[in-house]
């Protein structure tokens, strides 16, 4: 169920509103908005009592049964749109951000003179992998705690708050320690006991779609960040693994409306491990933005040649500024700043 409160309540009313969901038997999860408190109260009414006495409640405007399997996730839970705040940038709003950097950390001088670059092309958010997952145990495995004060040195030096990607358990609190926004990968999107670990930091959580996740389970391992009281959550889609191989993924840009519809949440999109192909950046991007997306993960690196993963996918800084120029037109027209 989903209790609405009524607004400008003051905390003790709020709190007997929890208190009495507590006593019927479920456990509440409360998601502050702007200008509502909504609860969603999970539990089962065939042994509990229904959570429909609260109707006469004069602290509460609305209570709502929930069908959808992801309770807290979806839209009837939080009908409007929620935002996720990383310092001083929110994303969900009406500013449209972008999130670039490189896919992972290699030295001071690469992080930043990228960091200095995607700021002044626009980029709200620099983004960099200090843990890497990769396929092979030979191969570069990203730099560890070094890489995450490198980027908490990019961060002091230009303003962006910074996303890294949460790769262990054992990680959480070191990696939350430095990042603003904790990322998931697609490997470990139905890594329950990891998305928990990653909600119960506190910080924003980016999670990423698996290689053949079907929506609905990428909803309902959303469902684990919201349900351990983190409301900070974005959904990234990010590429399925298909049938074709002219790219190395298959942009699913068809997720955007279907995420929009199913659930309140923000919508990411990475084009770069999309389509594995920097020469296909920019058009995936513009179709992103067009499909309603309300932010881009865009891997960026000063000399991609040189990079030590994933290199066939990486914009120059020249190409990523360029980017940013040619998006401004979809951006207005998609009703953004």
């Amino acid at each position: 169920m989903i209790i609405v409160l009524k607004p400008n309540l003051s905390t003790k009313d709020q709190s007997a509103v929890l208190k009495e969901i507590k006593r019927l038997g479920y456990q509440p999860h409360v998601m502050r908005g702007v200008a509502r408190t909504v609860i969603g109260a999970i539990g089962d009414e065939r042994t509990h009592q229904s959570l429909d006495v609260l109707r006469a409640w004069p602290q509460v405007e609305s209570v709502t049964p929930i069908q959808k399997r992801y309770k807290l996730v979806s839209r009837e839970a939080h009908p409007q749109n929620s935002t996720v705040r990383a310092r001083n940038v929110v994303i969900g709003a009406r500013p449209f951000i972008v999130m670039a950097g490189p896919c992972s950390v290699e030295s001071e001088r690469q992080l930043l003179d990228t960091a200095h670059g995607v700021k002044a092309a626009g980029a709200q958010i620099l983004r960099g992998g200090a843990f890497k997952p990769r396929t092979s145990p030979y191969e570069f495995q990203g730099l560890g705690e070094k890489g995450l004060k490198l980027l908490a040195k990019a961060r002091k030096e230009t303003g962006l708050p910074i996303i890294t990607e949460l790769l262990s358990e054992d990680h959480a609190e070191l990696v939350a320690e430095y990042a603003d926004i904790l990322q998931i990968g697609a490997r470990n999107s139905q890594n329950f006991q990891l998305l928990i670990a990653a909600a119960k930091t506190g910080k924003p959580v980016l999670l990423k779609r698996g290689l053949s996740m079907k929506i609905e389970e990428w909803l309902l391992a959303g469902e684990y960040v919201l349900s351990n009281n983190n409301a900070g959550l974005l959904f990234c889609e990010r590429g399925i693994r298909t049938f074709e191989t002219y790219t190395r993924n298959t942009l699913d840009l068809a997720a955007i409306p279907i995420i929009k519809q199913e659930s309140h949440c923000p919508v990411v999109i990475d084009p770069s491990q999309g389509a594995g192909r920097a020469d296909l950046v920019a058009s995936l991007c513009k179709g992103a933005v067009a499909m309603g997306a309300d932010a881009l993960l865009i891997e960026v690196h000063p000399n991609p040649k040189a990079a030590m993963s994933d290199s066939a996918q990486q914009l120059s800084l020249e190409g990523f500024a360029q980017l940013m120029k040619d998006l401004k037109p979809f951006i207005t027209a998609a009703g953004r700043d």
